[in-house]
């Protein structure tokens, strides 16, 4: 029997997605420490590649199997298009031309994809009010919180946001193809390999025929940490956590990870970096917080409990 997806997160699952969200927003970083001596192309090729690598020897370690069916090898296929080649290229080459505040809020658009495409493509999850204007708080949030400042370049480079748009669709659509797997039975960690290995596989010919990596200079000590942050956590271990809350929580609740990437970033910045937290902040973190409430229907059920 298919796993049942419910709206409603639990506490556990609301920390994985916390805890996603802290991988993924130090991807930004990673990234951009990369993206000055290396390829856009390299950068994936290096981070999907590192991250089957990661992978596969736990699913060794761990006694696991990977299965061998043409079936599941061309959705693994399908899935690593969707949601690592053709999104971590799009958004590597859109954030080298849009100012990194644009492409957050940009990207923070994938849950209003999600639940446009969950409500045709599903059966379970399935448009609601709630969930329409809590994505609309959410995104709201994200602007004010990164600052309205950021839409002042928009359309300036057209091309690049559409970029960076196009991979917030694949984000969106990507999970919904990707329930096929916990249906499927298979694990997480198979899951998460298999996608990572047959990205790899796409990767390789193409960063090696178009930018001939042999022929540049070898990176430097902080590149290389950059890479390893980006394959080992951003991806190895931030893709085991996504199938694991996709599996019980759903495509759209899984892609409310895009609000949180903004917050997490601002709050380890303030942490870490000593960065002012202005108004704008704990303004948008407010209203991300009562959209993510909203779209879960927790705040709902306690506003308007059945039989009041």
């Amino acid at each position: 029997m298919p796993p049942v997806i419910h709206r409603t997160m639990t506490s556990g699952e609301w920390s994985q997605l916390v805890f996603l969200a802290v991988l993924w927003g130090g991807s930004y970083f990673y990234v951009g420490v990369a993206i000055k001596v290396l390829t856009p192309l390299e950068i994936v090729a290096f981070r999907v590649t590192l991250g089957a690598l990661l992978l596969y020897l736990v699913v060794r370690a761990t006694g696991a199997r990977m299965p061998r069916d043409r079936g599941t090898w061309s959705a693994f296929f399908v899935m690593g298009l969707a949601n690592n080649v053709i999104p971590f290229n799009l958004i590597g080459w859109g954030q080298s031309h849009v100012a990194s505040g644009l492409a957050a809020i940009l990207n923070a658009t994938t849950p209003l994809f999600a639940v446009i495409f969950a409500h045709y493509l599903t059966g379970d999850e399935r448009m609601t009010p709630g969930r329409v204007i809590g994505v609309l708080i959410g995104f709201t949030g994200v602007v004010i919180m990164i600052g309205p400042d950021a839409l002042a370049g928009a359309t300036a480079d057209l091309i690049a946001e559409l970029a960076l748009l196009l991979a917030s669709i694949f984000y969106a659509l990507s999970p919904i193809f990707g329930r096929r797997f916990g249906r499927a039975g298979l694990s997480p960690m198979v899951t998460a390999t298999g996608q990572f290995t047959a990205s790899a596989v796409t990767m390789a010919p193409l960063v090696l025929i178009i930018d001939r990596p042999w022929t540049l200079p070898m990176p430097g000590f902080e590149v290389w940490a950059a890479l390893l942050g980006l394959g080992v956590l951003s991806s190895a271990l931030a893709y085991i956590i996504f199938y694991r809350i996709l599996a019980a929580a759903g495509a759209v609740n899984l892609m409310l990870v895009t609000f949180l990437v903004p917050v997490t970033a601002i709050l380890l910045g303030a942490l870490f970096l000593h960065e002012h937290l202005g108004a704008n902040h704990f303004l948008g973190m407010a209203c991300i917080g009562l959209g993510l409430a909203a779209i879960d229907g927790g705040l709902l059920r306690a506003l308007w409990p059945r039989g009041a």
